[in-house]
């Protein structure tokens, strides 16, 4: 008697459902992780977006805004060449600037 001569019994219907499933979820899972990773490098390769600020507030000429904070009664700008502009949100005057820095 060879190997070849048994009989294998056939395929629960169970089983045969749960190996489809376990297919179909696996394929489900793996595209779902490439749309994760190809939408995580579309978005990290995107240029950053210009930085939205009040149409009330305008900064002086050649300053660029990197950070933005309201506070209640104020705003506060940080500025590319460091420093941090803080401005009435009222009537929209500058208040204070402060320097970030190394202070000796």
């Amino acid at each position: 008697m060879r190997l070849d001569d048994i009989e294998t019994p056939p395929e629960p219907a169970n089983l045969r459902f749960l190996r489809r499933l376990v297919t179909v979820l696996t394929a489900i899972m793996i595209c779902g992780v490439v749309t994760v990773v190809g939408l995580l490098v579309i978005r990290l390769n995107a240029d950053p977006a210009r930085l939205p600020l009040p149409d009330r507030i305008t900064l002086p000429d050649g300053v660029v805004a990197t950070a933005f904070t309201v506070g209640p009664d104020w705003y506060a700008i940080v500025t590319q060449d460091d420093q941090i502009l803080i401005y009435d949100q009222v009537t929209g005057t500058l208040r204070q600037t402060i320097m970030i820095g190394d202070e000796p």
